[in-house]
């Protein structure tokens, strides 16, 4: 079956005997929409969410994937929704840069959702070229280069892209300059190459050629990680007031029923704590949290104000 159509299966006996002792919600299949391809990383921790969330409900989840424009295809497929039984997985930017960065996005992120939870963080790994230095001195390098170096990360308005736009602000003299790949693979290639000199690049695509010697970690973006326990905090190196950590978050549409998100906040509750669950994230490159909908507005809500900051305030427009 294909990937993005392929139905997390559950054993049939068990479904209308779970319907039945949980409520009337769901009454059919639930679509979940993930706006990236089968097998990245936001879709790996749908997956791996999707079978036992749909134990729990008595009913399959659907994991359909809809991939263009950053996530912002799926997200409108998702505030578009009127089944009641279609949710999403999204990630930073669907609800705290799209907004700035895409004057005609057809959804409006604090307006067009039912917020259920954070699903899974994960910092971000800064990697540079092998023959720099490492520490507080690798900045002093990057101050005294200008604009000589450069940058890379997927894209503009990306969370690389943005990331490192503000660890500049964080940095005063670093004017390292922006350049834009397909995707990290093809960022840690001309880094490795030596054709740029750094880039923020998630846990599970850097560390692999850090332990295998090919480029330096100077240190995560956030405080010490469960992730990658063997590299400092940047805030080691002297960067001040820096966190940064990329997510994914499970959202429904606005008109989604009372019943809907009273039952998948219990059941994901529940879901999120499985020690199983949390391994298998964890595996991934995933730090599994899960939070309240209250927590997750609160926490894009936060973020959102920052990204448009820097998004103002560094003149960034998409090309």
């Amino acid at each position: 079956m294909h990937l993005s159509k392929r139905v997390i299966l559950i054993a049939a006996c068990a479904l209308p005997l779970a319907a039945a002792a949980q409520g009337t919600w769901p009454t059919k299949p639930v679509r979940l929409v993930v706006g990236f391809p089968g097998g990245s990383t936001p879709d790996i921790a749908a997956r791996t969410i999707a079978e036992p969330l749909a134990k729990a409900l008595g009913q399959p989840i659907v994991v359909d994937n809809k991939p263009g424009a950053s996530g912002n295809i799926a997200a409108d497929q998702v505030a578009k929704a009127t089944d009641d039984h279609t949710l999403g997985v999204v990630i930073n930017g669907n609800l705290t840069s799209s907004k700035v960065l895409y004057p005609k996005l057809p959804y409006d992120p604090a307006k067009d959702f039912t917020y259920l939870s954070l699903l899974t963080t994960a910092p971000l790994v800064l990697v540079a070229q092998n023959s720099l230095p490492a520490g507080a001195a690798f900045f002093d390098a990057a101050r005294k280069s200008g604009e000589k170096w450069s940058y890379g990360s997927v894209g503009v308005g990306s969370v690389g892209h943005l990331g490192t736009e503000l660890l500049k602000t964080r940095v005063p003299g670093m004017k390292a300059v922006h350049v834009p790949y397909q995707g990290n693979p093809q960022v840690m290639t001309d880094l490795i190459g030596n054709q740029i000199q750094m880039a923020l690049i998630p846990p599970g695509i850097a560390m692999p050629q850090v332990k295998a010697g090919k480029v330096k970690a100077i240190g995560v973006t956030s405080g010490r990680s469960a992730l990658v326990p063997e590299l400092p905090p940047l805030a080691d190196a002297g960067v001040k007031d820096f966190n940064l950590e990329v997510w994914t978050a499970l959202l429904g549409p606005a008109n989604l029923s009372k019943q809907a998100q009273e039952r998948i906040t219990r059941e994901l509750a529940i879901v999120m704590k499985s020690p199983e669950v949390r391994q298998k994230l964890f595996e991934q490159g995933w730090q599994a949290v899960g939070t309240s909908p209250d927590g997750m507005r609160t926490r894009v809500k936060e973020e959102a104000a920052l990204m448009t900051r820097i998004i103002s305030s560094q003149g960034i427009k998409l090309q």
